[in-house]
């Protein structure tokens, strides 16, 4: 049985005070995970350090939202996983479509980024998915397993395992869209073979390929019960409390 992951990317939301008064209810609304279910906040880097304090002793994970490929430098207003680590986080997440398209990220960067990652013992949510130009001109399945190989290029099957696959159509990330069931399964399907034919079945199976993209408590349960879905990866909604604890609940077996 997969791992089913969780995660919410707070993007550029929350101060201190919000961030510790967010946590201390979303503690109090879950207080406990079963073991093969994982949940995993990942606020900005300023409420790292509040959120590693609120969540200690919590069934929740610390996460980052970006890292360099550095592990330190002069490098102006970047963050090395090694203070990530320093910090308590376990994940990070890399190459959001936020990222490629505001900040000119590639495949190629992504792919340093998540090596040094793994090296330092986090583990990255690799994020790929395509625009509604490029879905509606049906080239979806190119544009992600494109993105999949650039991405993870050169990894081992050891590095493989440890690494979190999140598919995010770039046209249902903060507009409302969602893709249907149906088509989050379609994609997913599609990555899992592409592991597999990079790999073999029996990593692609225990491969965790969330979905991403206007995931909410009122169609989580659709979308993470499809077979290829393995967790979400949540923006709005994972800024409330009760929303967030919804979609977590969605996801129990």
């Amino acid at each position: 049985m997969r791992t089913t992951i969780i995660a919410g990317n707070w993007k550029m939301f929350k101060n201190l005070r919000e961030t510790t008064d967010l946590l201390s209810q979303l503690v109090a609304a879950v207080p406990e995970l079963p073991s093969n279910l994982i949940s995993v906040v990942c606020p900005p880097f300023t409420s790292l350090q509040a959120a590693a304090s609120a969540l200690k002793g919590s069934a929740f994970n610390l996460g980052a939202q970006n890292m360099s490929e550095h592990d330190e430098g002069a490098f102006t207003g970047e963050i090395a996983g090694t203070m990530l680590k320093a910090l308590g986080c376990e994940y990070v997440i890399l190459g959001h479509s936020e990222r490629r398209q505001y900040f000119g990220e590639t495949s190629e960067l992504v792919n340093q980024k998540a090596k040094k990652a793994l090296s330092l013992g986090l583990r990255p949510i690799v994020c790929v998915g395509e625009t509604l130009q490029e879905r509606e001109a049906g080239i979806t399945g190119q544009v992600v397993t494109t993105q999949v190989k650039g991405s993870l290029l050169g990894f081992g099957p050891q590095e493989m395992a440890n690494v979190i696959i999140a598919y995010e159509p770039v046209w249902a990330i903060g507009t409302g869209r969602v893709a249907t069931p149906q088509q989050a399964q379609e994609v997913h399907q599609t990555i899992r073979k592409q592991i597999a034919q990079l790999y073999d079945w029996a990593l692609a199976e225990r491969i965790v390929i969330q979905y991403g993209g206007s995931v909410k408590p009122d169609n989580a349960t659709d979308i993470l019960t499809q077979n290829d879905v393995d967790g979400a990866l949540v923006g709005g909604a994972c800024l409330k409390a009760d929303s967030f604890a919804a979609i977590i609940r969605a996801a129990k077996p």
